[in-house]
């Protein structure tokens, strides 16, 4: 059932007003225990019980509980809903299988609850009963089951494999249900384009990054076999044309250098936000929402990377470079 815009529009202009925005950068400026302070000050983390700086992933885990919980009441339509709370559903699915299997608690691996709760996706797994999901997660569940049929080779199944379950099944849901409205179609497209580049480029084979090839975007699976033709400067030019060589020189440049695509992994994570900021005094329909929410979950983020950078000694400069959006 679809919310009533300009109301929904009317809340998000309210509580906008406590975004900390550019306020972050003054807090660069600092120390970690002065940003902490400001940060509770402020109400980031709403009254989480977190006495100091090493205690702010207990701001960070309240903040982004209240993210879930303004999605769920206050999203504009079913789609716009799934394209945030899904993802959690997925990874909490994830962590409560993996768990089961390896005999130990699945809390320390949790996320915010999405859509479903912890006990619901507990007690499907621990019966092994999935029928009450939608018919991708059923199928990643069972498909997840199927992976362990075999106990008599003492087959050890790879968190790799139970991932590649799972988040092709995600996107397999995000896609039937979000893949019909304009915007989140090409949010969406873009996030699986991004993460098939990284996983090919990552991969040491193209029939090991095949496996784990995302469905859904615009890249197939011929254009990113083609990085690993061997050759530097023909790979640097393999996705001129299409959407994403700018994206494909962030992770040769890391790469090459022989570090972490983090910088690329830094663009993908702020895509949707920056997309939509690029529009901001055009947004219309549910696009408000949306963009308000990716600046909340950009926030929340940022809050991690101020924290982490000060108790780590980067300087202001260093922490700044490293911010998602733009302040």
């Amino acid at each position: 059932m679809s919310k009533d815009v300009l109301f929904t529009n009317g809340v998000i202009a309210v509580k906008e007003t406590a975004l900390l925005g550019a306020r972050l950068l003054k807090l660069s400026e600092g120390t970690a225990e002065e940003a902490f302070r400001v940060l509770k000050e402020s109400g980031f983390g709403h009254g989480a019980e977190a006495e100091t700086v090493f205690e702010t992933e207990k701001l960070l885990a309240a903040d982004e509980r209240d993210i879930c919980a303004f999605v769920r009441e206050y999203a504009p339509t079913n789609a716009d809903r799934e394209y945030f709370l899904t993802p959690y559903d997925f990874h909490n699915a994830k962590a409560v299988f993996k768990a089961e299997k390896l005999g130990r608690s699945a809390a320390d691996m949790l996320a915010p609850e999405g859509l479903l709760t912890y006990g619901e996706l507990e007690g499907a797994v621990k019966d092994k009963d999935y029928s009450a999901f939608c018919p991708e997660l059923k199928s990643a569940f069972e498909t997840a089951e199927g992976l362990y049929e075999d106990e008599e080779s003492e087959k050890k199944v790879s968190g790799a494999e139970i991932g590649r379950v799972f988040d092709s099944a995600m996107f397999n849901r995000l896609f039937k249900v979000c893949g019909k409205f304009g915007v989140l179609k090409k949010l969406l497209t873009a996030r699986a384009d991004m993460v098939n580049i990284l996983t090919f480029l990552r991969a040491q084979t193209p029939d090991y990054a095949e496996v784990f090839y995302i469905q859904g975007g615009k890249l197939g699976v011929e254009t990113l076999k083609s990085l690993f033709d061997g050759d530097g400067e023909k790979t640097a030019h393999a996705l001129d044309k299409t959407d994403y060589a700018d994206f494909l020189k962030l992770c040769l440049a890391d790469k090459n250098a022989g570090r972490p695509m983090t910088d690329a992994e830094r663009f993908a994570d702020g895509f949707e936000l920056d997309f939509l900021a690029k529009k901001k005094y055009e947004l219309k329909r549910s696009q408000p929402f949306l963009y308000y929410v990716f600046r909340r979950k950009a926030e929340n983020a940022n809050v991690r990377i101020l924290t982490g950078g000060l108790l780590a000694g980067i300087d202001e400069r260093g922490i700044r470079k490293r911010l998602r959006g733009a302040y």
